[in-house]
């Protein structure tokens, strides 16, 4: 059946007589899948932050360990505008180092200035700039968001200083996930500790499983258990990550090479047994790199 045409209408929120930038938060907060970044809900909704001034959204996206600074405006990009949602991103990540960040500016019109600048900055500001336009069908209303700029895939700083989101312990993950997933956990230290020359404990911290031996932290290995999806991130940092995540991939096995040198498998326990194999190759020349 073919559909029927009918015509819109693109009217501007900014000089609406009744639909103002509160109006716009609450709707993306109804429904946060509208912006297009993803299973994410919403964390929180005009967060006050240090030293004054609010964020309009926090947004988490659980799977990835992943939160977005959303920071909406009616009309145009213009600097305070940028200045602020760079700054906002700034404090969130500062404050809450166990996830990863990315700022993202929302905005009616996304100028070429605005491009222009954060391409100046490619590399070291995670940052998502998000068209909005807004058009009435008939007696209905209509949001369209549309990415202009996706420049999250940036260096990646050595994690063994990321706090984790603070210190947790066996119980709370017992429980947060259950025990089977965390078995998991404890198949890959033993793998990792047959290829290693040192003993490593597994470091439980909120946010993720990471490594420790003789009181020392590093994660160039560290695991996020999600109960939700029944399966374990494991990231490594392995020179060859792209080449892992291609042949794990293909093994059926969702492995994806998040950054250059950084690696991440998200493996369910069953496939875990049945792919041990090239799972243990792949843990074993990361140890075997980190170690040299």
């Amino acid at each position: 059946m073919t559909p029927e045409y009918t015509s819109h209408e693109k009217i501007s929120l900014r000089k609406h007589p009744t639909l103002n930038e509160r109006w716009l938060h609450d709707r993306i907060a109804d429904n946060p899948a509208i912006l297009g970044l993803g299973d994410v809900r919403v964390l929180d909704q005009e967060r006050t932050v240090p030293g004054g001034g609010r964020i309009d959204l926090v947004l988490l996206d659980e799977d990835n360990n992943r939160r977005y600074e959303v920071e909406i405006q009616l009309g145009a990009t213009d600097p305070s505008h940028i200045i602020r949602c760079i700054e906002y991103w700034d404090l969130e990540r500062r404050r809450y180092p166990g996830y990863d960040h990315v700022a993202v500016l929302v905005a009616e019109d996304v100028t070429s200035r605005f491009l222009n600048v954060m391409g100046l900055l490619a590399g070291s500001i995670p940052l998502i700039a998000i068209r909005l336009s807004a058009m009435t069908v008939g007696n209905y209303l209509l949001l369209d968001f549309v990415q202009v700029l996706d420049q999250t895939e940036l260096r990646l700083d050595d994690t063994k200083e990321d706090t984790g989101g603070g210190q947790a312990d066996r119980g709370y993950w017992n429980d947060k996930v259950g025990k089977e997933l965390m078995k998991l956990c404890d198949s890959t230290l033993e793998l990792i500790n047959g290829a290693a020359s040192t003993a490593w404990q597994l470091n439980y911290l909120r946010g993720y499983v990471g490594l420790q031996s003789g009181g020392v932290v590093n994660n160039f290995i560290h695991m996020a258990p999600k109960k939700t999806k029944d399966f374990v991130h494991i990231m490594l940092r392995n020179s060859n990550a792209l080449q892992w995540a291609e042949k794990i991939s293909a093994e059926g096995i969702p492995a994806v090479c998040r950054h250059s040198g950084h690696l991440r498998i998200s493996v369910k326990p069953d496939q875990f047994k049945k792919h041990g194999d090239i799972i243990k190759e792949v843990i074993s020349e990361t140890v075997v790199e980190f170690e040299s």
